[in-house]
């Protein structure tokens, strides 16, 4: 259904920016678990025809003013009493996806927020069938979205949860972006009547949000991360975005001198593992040193240094040789959901946008009369104080969505992002291998094996992989799972035919 939109919209002369806000906010009412109008927002990256602007914008949730680093208090193990940090009200900041929405559109679009909507709209007031997956998930997390009003009115009928072919509507969210569309522009949803009724809401039921916690809320515009690979310049959006850590692995990986490895050897155990150990040292990193670069210091131009590079480069040779795995810890979290886009328009403009409820549903609670379910934007903090990712007045956590886009000789080629967590960083990082160093076009590349892992010595490999790479893993003291990865969308762009092909898998 979103899809549909955004194509509707090329067709009728909108540019990518156009198709990728209506496409999103479609998404935000019939992605219903995944990402939504109140969902805790994301990052899009974009690059403008022939390459003259690459840019990215921000739309991370903030933290309410009276977050602090110690509010969830985990236990000995990390978990949070009742989940709160998860669902219910505290797991909520300020909905930032319609923040971003607007502001995109203001920037580089030619649709008005009022155009962009419609759609939207429509899908709101008329509902759909509600597919099997949509279902699944319902009844899956039936007990919580049954504790709060507003999610119960939504999601069950007659005290039961909506089965598969149900009907689903959410005339309240359709009237609160009708509301938006007759005044083009979301402005009132963070300083207005919207923003006093989503306040009082959260104060109503023990959340910390605001109005002012509301009206402080900006998406902004932010200068992307750059970086060479496979003859590309790669823009990804930056902290808290999710695609320093593919920049890290990335610089590791050169420093490695991974090109040739790989025209030496694609197929032998040992370049994969070293794309592996390079991937566990840069997980490492993310959950020891990331947050928001406003609110705590990062050592981001460390990170993405040859010097340091070289030095982990060192490390990740010696543990090919000792065949042990390289030091590196996790802290043996998931995290699911999202919904990712990415287009591309005849004139060559590239848009990836991705946006993210959190986990199913997110906080799982809904704003009464806004139909507005709310993202889970603060379960994305580590919980324990004293981390550079705890809560915090004002912080954006940090989150795993890397909308990234690939320029060669100055022209905008290729945008991908993904949606499934935190498996979404390494996913884009295996398909740009793919498709940058081994030169596989991008609906092959999208195809090709990928593996997972946040940094412990448990790994997830999807896809056709050798038994001869399963049982080197093994050997070397991997625990291995047969599991899915990140759902990839990519779109590519050739300046010289003015083409385009899209992949997804």
């Amino acid at each position: 259904m979103a899809t549909t939109a955004g194509f509707d919209v090329l067709r009728q002369g909108g540019n990518a920016l156009d198709a990728a806000v209506t496409a999103a906010l479609v998404a935000g009412v019939v992605g219903i678990y995944e990402c939504g109008i109140g969902g805790y927002g994301g990052h899009l990256t974009l690059a403008l025809p022939g390459g003259k602007t690459i840019t990215s914008i921000d739309f991370n949730t903030q933290a309410p003013a009276a977050a602090q680093d110690d509010m969830f208090r985990p236990d000995k193990e990390g978990r949070v009493k009742d989940r709160v940090n998860e669902v219910g009200w505290l797991a909520s900041g300020v909905p930032g996806t319609l923040a971003g929405m607007q502001l995109a559109l203001d920037r580089f679009g030619t649709y008005s927020f009022r155009q962009a909507v419609q759609p939207a709209i429509r899908w709101a007031q008329e509902g759909f069938p509600l597919t099997d997956s949509a279902a699944k998930v319902i009844a899956t997390a039936s007990e919580q979205l049954q504790k709060d009003p507003g999610s119960a009115k939504l999601f069950f009928k007659e005290g039961k949860p909506l089965q598969a072919g149900d009907r689903f509507r959410n005339p309240e969210l359709g009237k609160l972006l009708q509301t938006l569309a007759e005044r083009n522009s979301v402005d009132s949803f963070y300083r207005g009547d919207l923003s006093k009724q989503i306040a009082q809401a959260f104060q109503q039921n023990g959340g910390l949000v605001t109005e002012k916690d509301m009206a402080a809320y900006q998406a902004r515009e932010v200068k992307p991360l750059e970086m060479s690979w496979g003859g590309c310049q790669l823009y990804t959006a930056p902290l808290t975005a999710g695609g320093l850590t593919i920049f890290e692995t990335i610089g590791i990986l050169k420093a490695l001198n991974w090109q040739k490895r790989v025209a030496d050897g694609p197929d032998d155990p040992r370049t994969t593992r070293a794309r592996l150990e390079a991937l566990r040292l840069a997980w490492h990193d993310r959950l020891n040193l990331l947050g928001d670069p406003e609110k705590t210091k990062v050592p981001t131009d460390r990170l993405l240094s040859e010097e340091y590079a070289g030095q982990l480069a060192k490390r990740v040779d010696k543990a090919l040789v000792d065949e042990k795995p390289v030091a590196a810890t996790t802290d043996g979290k998931t995290s699911d959901g999202t919904i990712h886009i990415s287009t591309a328009d005849a004139k060559g403009m590239l848009v990836a946008l991705t946006l993210t409820h959190g986990g199913q549903f997110g906080a799982q609670v809904t704003v009464p009369g806004l139909g507005l379910v709310l993202g889970q934007g603060m379960s994305r903090f580590d919980p324990r104080p004293g981390q550079a990712n705890s809560p915090g007045p004002g912080k954006r956590p940090l989150h795993n969505m890397c909308p990234t886009i690939a320029l060669r000789n100055g022209q905008p080629v290729l945008a991908i992002g993904g949606r499934g967590g935190r498996r979404i960083p390494n996913a884009v990082l295996d398909v740009l291998t793919y498709a940058l160093i081994q030169e596989q076009p991008i609906d092959k590349a999208v195809n090709l094996p990928r593996l997972h892992t946040a940094g412990g010595l448990e790994i997830d490999l999807h896809g056709a992989w050798s038994q001869e790479v399963v049982e080197h893993f093994q050997k070397v003291g991997y625990q291995i799972n047969k599991r899915g990865s990140a759902a990839i969308s990519a779109v590519t762009f050739d300046p010289k035919t003015k083409t385009s092909q899209g992949a997804t898998r």
